[in-house]
């Protein structure tokens, strides 16, 4: 196991300031109980975490020094009503990371995951902190790198084990991690006037797109066909009754 190293991870013409912690129960929940006393681009990664969640509080479990797991906390360039397109970007920008230093092509799973051969790779959570400053973002991630071994019943993969002919022990996290932080930086920089073209990128990238799925969204649950992307991200469905219905969010959202 390499280590993560915070030296390598620090850039001075980055805007993030990295502190890699041994262990912690949760890196989000850790940066925003500290949110108040951080300053803004504060990144927290950790080599073990005891208490890491997703939506809905599931949970999101780790061998120790094998994976990735940090949050940032910082303020989206845009106006409040415009934040929830952070985590479509951030999605993107994941998946540009790996392309980038990977023989790989990882697909979004609205709203939040971003999939390998049928099976998820990571997970991203953002969530609003209040400080004396104003509001600011908290975003986790959690990104499977080089766990081999998963329970049988759990749909996941790591980008190790997706290699199909594996020349490596294991993947280098620093620079995976290193990459990951600039492609987030010029992603969340797109939030205004550039997400249209953002979300052209990703729609290259659904795992949902022609797809039947079901979802649990506020209303109840919804079953249709994946048409589209709409201009925000959000899914466009053709429902049974042949009408066209906007997710604009949704638990439990499966193919079928």
């Amino acid at each position: 196991m390499i280590p993560l190293n915070v030296e390598r991870l620090n850039h001075e013409e980055m805007p993030w300031q990295v502190t890699v912690l041994d262990e912690v129960d949760s890196t989000s929940d850790w940066l925003k109980s500290k949110a108040a006393q951080s300053p803004v681009g504060t990144v927290i990664f950790t080599e073990s975490q005891t208490a890491g969640r997703g939506r809905r509080d599931n949970r999101w479990i780790a061998p120790r020094g094998k994976d990735l797991m940090f949050s940032l906390l910082f303020q989206p360039p845009s106006p409040l009503e415009k934040w929830p397109r952070i985590t479509t970007l951030a999605a993107l920008a994941i998946c540009k990371a790996i392309e980038a230093e990977l023989p790989l092509q990882p697909r979004i799973k609205w709203p939040n995951d971003l999939y390998l051969d049928n099976r998820k790779i990571s997970g991203l959570l953002a969530e609003t902190v209040s400080t004396p400053d104003g509001l600011l973002l908290v975003l986790g991630i959690g990104l499977n790198v080089n766990t081999l071994d998963f329970p049988s019943e759990l749909p996941a993969t790591s980008l190790l084990k997706q290699l199909s002919s594996p020349i490596l022990h294991e993947i280098d996290r620093n620079t995976l991690a290193s990459r990951l932080l600039g492609t987030l930086q010029a992603e969340f920089q797109r939030i205004e006037d550039d997400f249209t073209a953002a979300i052209a990128e990703v729609r290259e990238r659904s795992w949902l797109i022609g797809r039947q799925i079901r979802a649990q969204a506020p209303q109840g649950e919804v079953f249709g066909r994946v048409l589209d992307l709409n201009e925000e991200g959000h899914l466009i469905l053709e429902i049974p009754d042949g009408s066209t219905h906007t997710l604009t969010s949704a638990d439990e959202v499966r193919r079928v």
